[in-house]
């Protein structure tokens, strides 16, 4: 699972440096990113995040408990979900402008974005299909403990996209901004993104086919248990518009920055780009052990073994720490020469990226708080309990909401965004420290709170020192002349060198990790 989310992420940040290099980081590349970014929230509020997170445990338990091993269910579930996002899709396309207009509005002065940004979405829309293809094909192999092909078929779209953006920056002539880009050129971007992701999921069968899944449509849903499942996944799917919600402020502040200096890469892109190399650990470590240990954990709760459980839950705050607590500070010291090292190209010149780099820093700290809770949040889907992710998603959204929206108004355009990625951290360190509290109460007090603490302690003051020293490092090394690609790889070697062995030095001393790189024995 691993090694296919690291293929994965690797592609997809190829992906994402050529598309930067032929979009650039300004407005023309927000229309697009926009755009594309719709799909994937709509179908999380449809029906995505109930499949991630609440029908996992209900197809374990339909294996479990079902005289047929829970074949009907799965096929009822398939059918129901694919039916649901056609019908999502055809709809969102017929209503492109309206949705827009959620996230931005249509002014004189934004009417061209506005307008192309709308063409964007109707090629992306259908998009909100096969990401529920892709889902519910891939929680079904999930259910069956195969976690591999979910893993590695997104490589296939990196690659697609990958050509699409290659062919669009060698083939076609650059365009100028929203106003010269061409209808051939939008056709390709809109046109092949879609297609890749609808190979991502078709991509799927013949996986899905050989761990003995037979799909035969079954609309006879009534007194099947569905109506159940759906119950438990309302309060996933208020979860997911809470989240959704927080992230429509953010889009539309940062929009407005990229409006305010369409040409600085102050705004919603470079956002965006920070945020994906951000998570790309969150990606590669934590979603991956939680994904192998959802089933598990929902199996120990259903034959009622919480004290497996819990060590579930504290393996994977443990072995997930190792990786994010000096990656969010590795962001943290080094943050801009990374975003100068992989967008300074093409469109994008170093200048352009300068503010996505303080956003990679401004985002750094954050990922601790937001990966353990991520981890925790799954114990309380572990109990079938989807309320209270709820609720921590509310203060959490409050909480950004109020943050991003005082940055907007108090904040200039250069640095408005960048506050809106410290705000974020901030409002999930507080809905981590929520969510700690409830599902201790829920575990009868018992957490392994004192070793997941100081083993965290351990690694923070492990990663404080390093990134310090990896800072004097990169700030200390010779950069070439005429070469700020070249200067920002050596910046990089020598830091982040520099911090790496620093950290395994101070953390092998104290205990935090192991010979192996695991947690260590305290």
């Amino acid at each position: 699972m691993a090694a296919g989310t690291v293929a994965s992420r690797a592609t997809g940040l190829v992906r994402q440096v050529l598309q930067a290099g032929a979009l650039g980081t300004g407005l023309l590349a927000t229309t697009y990113n926009q755009a594309n970014t719709v799909p994937a929230s709509l179908y999380f509020l449809i029906i995505g995040g109930a499949l991630n997170s609440v029908l996992v445990p209900q197809l374990v338990r339909a294996r479990l408990e079902q005289p047929d091993g829970g074949r009907a269910f799965e096929q009822r579930l398939v059918t129901l979900t694919l039916a649901v996002l056609g019908t999502g899709s055809l709809l969102a396309v017929w209503a492109a402008p309206q949705i827009i207009g959620v996230y931005q509005r249509d002014t004189p002065g934004n009417h061209a974005a506005f307008e192309l940004t709308v063409v964007f979405a109707r090629f992306l829309l259908p998009q909100i299909f096969f990401y529920g293809m892709y889902g519910i094909l891939g929680q079904v192999l999930n259910a069956r403990n195969r976690f591999g092909a979910m893993m590695w078929t997104p490589v296939l779209n990196n690659l697609l996209l990958i050509a699409v953006f290659g062919w669009y920056a060698g083939a076609m002539t650059a365009a100028d901004g929203v106003h010269g880009i061409t209808p051939a050129q939008v056709t390709l971007l809109g046109a092949g993104t879609t297609l890749a992701l609808a190979v991502q999921a078709v991509a799927l069968g013949p996986f899905v086919r050989a761990a003995g899944f037979r799909f035969r449509p079954r609309f006879d849903w009534r007194g099947t248990g569905l109506r159940a499942s759906l119950g438990a996944a309302r309060w996933t799917l208020l979860f997911v518009l809470a989240n959704l919600v927080a992230a429509t402020f953010v889009t539309r502040y940062a929009t407005a920055a990229d409006r305010a200096l369409p040409r600085a890469g102050v705004g919603f892109t470079a956002y965006t780009y920070a945020q994906t190399i951000w998570s790309l650990p969150q990606s590669v470590v934590t979603v991956t052990l939680v994904t192998a240990l959802l089933p598990r954990m929902s199996r120990a709760v259903a034959e009622h073994r919480e004290d497996d459980m819990r060590r579930d839950l504290s393996h994977a705050l443990r072995t997930s720490g190792v990786v994010i607590v000096p990656v969010a500070f590795f962001f943290l010291a080094l943050g801009p020469q990374l975003a100068q090292l992989l967008f300074a190209h093409g469109a994008a010149d170093a200048a352009a990226t300068r503010p996505l780099g303080r956003m990679l820093q401004a985002f750094g700290p954050g990922l601790i708080p937001f990966s353990a809770q991520y981890v925790l949040l799954r114990g309380f889907y572990a109990f079938g309990d989807t309320r209270t992710p709820f609720l921590m998603a509310l203060w959490t959204g409050a909480v950004q909401v109020a943050l991003a929206t005082g940055c907007h108004l108090l904040l200039p355009a250069r640095w408005a965004v960048t506050g809106m990625a410290a705000a974020y951290g901030i409002a999930y360190a507080v809905g981590l420290l929520l969510t700690a509290r409830l599902l201790r109460r829920r575990m009868a007090g018992r957490l392994d709170a004192r070793r997941v603490v100081g083993a965290y302690g351990r690694l923070v003051g492990a990663a404080l020192v390093a990134g310090a020293a990896g800072r004097v490092a990169a700030a200390l090394c010779p950069a070439p002349p005429g070469s700020p690609a070249v200067a920002a790889a050596l910046s990089l070697a020598a830091g982040g060198g520099a911090m790496l062995l620093l950290f395994l030095l101070l953390a092998r001393v104290w205990g935090s990790v192991g010979p192996r790189g695991l947690p260590g024995p305290r």
